[in-house]
């Protein structure tokens, strides 16, 4: 699989997060606030660098919501609202939160697509959204998106994002760190003498350059992680909805991978694949940078959970 097709399956959390970190080391590159305090010492600039570090992972889960409503065009349903189907999409998301004993209903959001996805967001289980596009509900029975739905859920229940912003914060930490410690072992490789001292703007490059590629690691640890609770978020699904709809909701998922693929309405839905409710078989990279386990694997965990 080429690089392209692995990169859609990154999180659009992994990509706000990367660009907030950025900003972040900008701003205070602007300033100068990160070299006063690395030249303090190492033990000063790992505080900094936790501090900003997970300031920018809370940033990104604080703005995922709106992040959705904008590159998805996601439209919240009014749970008051006229439309049949909608209101039944709105009482069908309830009844699985009630279950999961979420203490505030979250926001039901639609958006058109026509691939099948799904996927749940928000700051916390009181502020969460969940989503479906048109493409689901249209191949999809009740009682598949029952199980769809329910497993969505079940990643609000188990405050998934809030753990993966904490993960994804320390990850921060260690990438502005270690960028930096970086960025000042290659200037002073390159110094010819004690005098000779590089220019600012070429090493505040050199650690945006070494930020990208630490990133990058970074996101491994991610996606393992995102793929170890797509299995929790299963086995969630299967307690809200029954363990029948939640296999046939991987199922429906299968038969539509192994036909035709729909090319994506457009650039913001392409870029949103990356919260597909899929996932596949690749080459390394796709091992790698893979959000989700193959359906093959989530089923048979699933059938193996006692009926």
């Amino acid at each position: 699989m080429k690089f392209g097709g692995i990169a859609k399956r990154v999180v659009l959390f992994l990509a706000v997060n990367f660009l907030v970190v950025l900003t972040i080391s900008l701003v205070l590159a602007v300033l100068g606030v990160g070299t006063r305090l690395g030249g303090q010492g190492y033990s000063a600039l790992l505080v900094f660098c936790f501090v900003w570090g997970m300031g920018g992972a809370f940033i990104s889960l604080a703005i995922s919501r709106l992040m959705a409503r904008w590159m998805m065009g996601v439209q919240v349903i009014p749970p008051d609202t006229d439309d049949p189907q909608a209101r039944a999409l709105v009482e069908l998301v309830h009844d699985l939160a009630r279950r999961a004993g979420l203490p505030v209903m979250p926001e039901v959001g639609f958006f058109n697509s026509p691939e099948l996805n799904a996927f749940a967001t928000g700051p916390s289980r009181s502020r969460a959204l969940v989503a479906v596009s048109s493409g689901l509900l249209q191949n999809m029975n009740r009682n598949e998106v029952r199980g769809v739905l329910a497993h969505e859920i079940t990643h609000v229940a188990n405050g998934d994002m809030v753990t993966m912003t904490l993960i994804q914060g320390v990850i921060n930490a260690f990438v502005m760190f270690f960028a930096r410690l970086a960025a000042f072992a290659v200037t002073n490789a390159m110094r010819r003498s004690d005098d000779d001292r590089p220019s600012y703007f070429f090493q505040y490059l050199l650690v945006m350059v070494f930020e990208v590629v630490f990133s990058l690691f970074g996101a491994i640890v991610v996606c393992w992680f995102s793929r170890w609770r797509e299995f929790r978020a299963d086995a969630g699904g299967a307690r809200y909805a029954g363990r029948d709809n939640m296999i046939a909701a991987l199922r429906a998922l299968q038969r539509v991978a192994a036909g035709p693929q729909p090319a994506p309405a457009s650039g913001g839905q392409d870029a949103f694949a990356t919260l597909k409710i899929n996932g596949g078989r690749g080459g390394l990279l796709h091992l790698l940078f893979s959000t989700h386990p193959p359906l093959e694997s989530r089923i048979a965990a699933l059938e193996a959970l006692p009926a």
